[in-house]
């Protein structure tokens, strides 16, 4: 994986979903089938209103003699926790730390799924390896910091953890160098032992 930046880089682009009046015997055929935990549900228009999951099935079905007539309508978790898919990769992981989410329906300008996106998705950052996460913090501080020209920097990157080195010109602070260090998803931490320029 390259360049990971938003829920579109890491989403799984495949949408297991429901109807509001689908029955629970179908829900969880599908959620067995496609092995998911939980499903978006969709208004006739084709928008995410609600999520099923499994926790929801397990809770709230009264009983084996009311099966047939409980939907997904009546089960689902509702409004509906979304992502669009242009969100930064950390957004959607806060949304999900916030909400104890185990995934999310990434959906377009209408509210239409075009992907979920799990916590398993948002950790696949962590398994690029040094030289990309070293290459991509390079790029961001020679983009939004570094002068054009001025190439005394030197990042080193070990298990996700970055240490820059180098020259830092008078105007550029350190911290602001670390935190666009920091933002480069696959980083675990960031060190910096600048000298101005």
């Amino acid at each position: 994986m390259k360049h990971p930046r938003t829920v579109d880089d890491v989403m799984t682009h495949a949408v297991v979903s429901a109807r509001l009046d689908a029955p629970v015997k179908e829900i969880v055929q599908s959620m067995r089938r496609w092995g998911v935990s939980a499903v978006p549900v969709l208004s006739a228009e084709g928008r995410v209103v609600g999520v099923v999951s499994e926790a929801d099935i397990l809770v709230k079905v009264p009983g084996e003699d009311s099966v047939g007539s409980v939907t997904a309508g009546s089960l689902m978790s509702a409004p509906a926790v979304t992502v669009s898919r242009g969100a930064t990769i950390a957004g959607a992981a806060r949304l999900m730390g916030r909400g104890r989410l185990k995934r999310l329906p990434v959906v377009d300008e209408d509210g239409r799924p075009v992907g979920v996106v799990s916590r398993g998705d948002l950790l696949k950052v962590y398994l690029r390896s040094d030289a990309e996460v070293a290459e991509d913090v390079r790029h961001e501080l020679l983009t939004h910091l570094i002068p054009e020209g001025d190439t005394a920097l030197t990042v080193r990157v070990a298990d996700g953890a970055v240490t820059l080195t180098g020259r830092l010109p008078e105007s550029v602070s350190t911290d602001l160098a670390l935190r666009l260090a920091r933002a480069v998803p696959g980083v675990v931490d960031a060190a910096a032992e600048f000298t101005t320029a």
